[in-house]
């Protein structure tokens, strides 16, 4: 071989290798970090805040999306007190996330007021136009999008429902937590649902243990007494409390999310939480990967649930119809 041609050779190999070298310490440097922040209704302990983060969480990790190699999460937990609220959606900000996670329209509303910049994915808001955290569902603009748990007309579905497990019921008491930012609208289609079928709703504004048997054990000393617990904070926290006293008074109930039903409450109608915090985790995939939550369209639930639990209604002395069991997804012997 002339000395030319190994020159020549030798250089090409050392040029190759030099445009090699950097392109193999790129592919060995860690990934960038993303971090998002979980603002949550339910505590780390609650079982279903368990399951759907497991579903969140797993998601993610479909889409590529690590926890303690390209991922890290910070969470705050549950609470009714407004003031701790406000400070935990500040400390969640403060720590300059790329995304939060909000689970329940408190916690959203709580967020709202502190950031209009970091993008903000959520859950478990019945009607955001109706709470005023979008101007459109489509486009929402700004920094909120998310899935919603559903329209206000639900609240007639839970009528009709109650209705039917429990034909006597006149009076209905709608527990709620005064607080909560899509109460009274949720409250108000009730209301107009419930008079056509004779019966006459009342607001059960309910924060802390004490006052939800107060509340229950007036409206318990007249007959033909029944529930709708509205999923506020304060009714998803204390729900073992409200379930209790709904047997202990015999009065039929319609709750707001199945594990109410699965814990030992009458009925459920409503979304499931689970497909909710999947859709939130590929909408958190799509804005780290640089998608605005303003583009990304509002999306409501399409899959409705019914469950009832059996055992419950026979402890009621009630016979739920062969004609609702059949179109029940679910029934809890």
């Amino acid at each position: 071989m002339h000395f030319r041609q190994w020159k020549r050779r030798e250089a090409l190999t050392l040029l190759g290798g030099a445009v090699a070298w950097p392109l193999a310490a790129r592919a060995q440097q860690p990934e960038r970090m993303r971090r998002i922040g979980v603002l949550s209704t339910f505590g780390e302990s609650d079982p279903v805040y368990h399951d759907g983060m497991g579903v969140f969480r797993n998601e993610l990790a479909k889409l590529g999306w690590i926890e303690g190699r390209n991922l890290r999460t910070d969470y705050s937990g549950a609470g009714d007190d407004a003031s701790k609220l406000s400070a935990n959606a500040t400390e969640l900000v403060g720590l300059m996330p790329d995304t939060i996670f909000a689970i329940g329209p408190s916690r959203l509303a709580a967020l709202q007021r502190t950031t209009s910049s970091v993008p903000i994915v959520f859950t478990g808001v019945p009607d955001p136009i109706a709470g005023g955290f979008v101007a459109s569902l489509m486009r929402p603009g700004g920094n909120i999008t998310g899935f919603a748990l559903s329209e206000l007309a639900i609240g007639a579905k839970r009528v009709e429902l109650l209705k039917q497990l429990a034909p006597s019921v006149t009076r209905v008491a709608f527990i709620a937590d005064p607080s909560h930012p899509v109460q009274a609208k949720m409250f108000a289609e009730t209301e107009a649902a419930a008079l056509p079928l004779g019966v006459r709703v009342s607001a059960v504004p309910v924060r802390d243990p004490a006052e939800i048997g107060a509340a229950l054990d007036a409206f318990a000393r007249e007959p033909n007494g029944g529930l709708i617990a509205y999923a506020s904070p304060s009714v998803i926290t204390h729900r073992d409390k409200i379930i209790s006293l709904a047997a202990h008074h015999s009065l039929p109930a319609v709750y707001s999310f199945r594990y109410f039903v699965t814990e030992g409450g009458l009925s459920y109608y409503g979304v499931s939480i689970v497909e909710q915090f999947r859709g939130a985790a590929s909408y958190v995939d799509r804005i780290l990967r640089g998608a605005k939550p303003g583009d990304l369209p509002i999306q409501f639930a399409d899959k409705f649930e019914l469950v009832i639990n059996l055992k419950t209604a026979k402890s009621l002395g009630l016979d739920p119809p062969i004609s609702l069991l059949a179109r029940t997804d679910e029934v809890i012997e």
